[in-house]
């Protein structure tokens, strides 16, 4: 087993280097479970972030991440689920296909949520960026429920990403070529 050290919100984590196909390895960051790294991130990232009415995010990994930022900052969070519900009333929905998720996946967000969103200042989080598939996801359900996107933050950006000028991050995590 291969480890990749990562240091972030001055917290320091051992990382597994994961197979993402024959070629490259990525470092897997899991904050789920984590509450110092939680805390620490949502913390750091706030400062970073622009004036915001509502945290935005989508299930599951990053719902902590999210919760503490809300709680923080005292604002409300959305979390577009991958699977309707039954409760789920009015669903918007689009699809969605990320690098470490072999099928196409769905994300909803109901009527309720959808309330929630439409005409306020949306901050999309997640915990980290790559090829920025979930983020475009979020952003059309963000569109589509009537929300004004003012930010994109992430804790990590995966390689190329942290190239882009439109996301707010903390930390750059490498790709391992083989």
């Amino acid at each position: 087993m291969q480890i990749y050290e990562l240091k972030v919100a001055g917290i320091t984590r051992q990382l597994v280097k994961c197979p993402l196909n024959e070629k490259i390895d990525i470092a897997g960051f899991i904050m789920l479970g984590d509450v110092e790294l939680t805390v620490a991130c949502a913390e750091e990232l706030l400062k970073k972030s622009p004036k915001f009415d509502v945290i935005f995010t989508a299930e599951a990994k990053s719902i902590p991440l999210a919760y503490e930022m809300a709680r923080q900052s005292g604002k409300p969070y959305v979390v577009a689920r991958k699977s309707k519900k039954l409760y789920m009333y009015d669903t918007i929905e689009t699809t969605v296909r990320s690098i470490t998720t072999d099928n196409i996946q769905k994300l909803y967000l109901s009527g309720a949520e959808i309330e929630i969103v439409k005409g306020k200042n949306v901050l999309i989080v997640d915990d980290v960026v790559s090829l920025g598939d979930s983020l475009r996801a979020m952003e059309e359900l963000v569109q589509s429920a009537g929300g004004n996107i003012v930010g994109k933050a992430f804790v990590l950006a995966e390689d190329k990403a942290a190239e882009r000028d439109d996301i707010i991050f903390l930390e750059k995590l490498p790709l391992f070529f083989k």
